[in-house]
């Protein structure tokens, strides 16, 4: 008899353990790395600095983007909860004969249920995307993590814009003449 509720007691441990082992290690859009201090702070100049500006595209790699498909709805640990408890429910019962064996069956159901549509909840936006590599005019690198809809290539002159929410992004600069080579 304990040897069999042990096994139930690390049935939803390991199953925590599989699926956070799943984790894409993904990066949320936005700047990842500067060369410069933090947005807003004073430079060693005296200057704000701020992220934004034009530059060129030095490096671009391929990088997994977090939420690229809009995210989650957030309810993926509810939805995982009540399916794991049902499910649960129905095994334990089955399983032990008795009313006991249902209601563990279905809390390790719902915790495990619900940890499971946490994480899959949180993957479903994940997408492929691109990390950006711009060195600035006034000397600086910065990183971008972005979405990849084919408008930055290496070399092009960009601009590094904010959408509403402060997410930056390399969009190629169409304004500027290009760069010339005197000899």
């Amino acid at each position: 008899m304990i040897l069999r509720l042990a096994r139930l007691s690390l049935l939803p441990l390991l199953l925590a353990a599989g699926l956070a082992a799943c984790d894409s290690g993904a990066v949320q859009p936005g700047i990842v790395n500067t060369s410069a201090p933090a947005p807003g702070t004073a430079a060693g100049n005296g200057t704000t600095v701020m992220p934004g500006g034009s530059g060129r595209v030095v490096s671009i790699r391929e990088v997994g983007i977090k939420g690229a498909g809009g995210g989650g709805s957030g309810n993926g640990a509810l939805m995982g909860g009540l399916l794991g408890a049902a499910g649960g429910a129905a095994i334990g019962g089955a399983t032990a004969q008795s009313v006991g064996g249902g209601l563990v069956g279905a809390l390790l159901g719902a915790v495990g249920g619900a940890i499971a549509g946490s994480i899959v909840d949180g993957q479903r936006g994940a997408g492929k995307g691109i990390e950006v590599v711009v060195q600035r005019d006034d000397g600086q690198k910065i990183t971008v993590a972005q979405a990849d809809d084919g408008d930055v290539q290496l070399g092009d002159r960009v601009q590094i814009v904010q959408n509403r929410q402060g997410v930056a992004k390399v969009v190629r600069d169409n304004a500027r003449t290009p760069d010339t080579v005197t000899n």
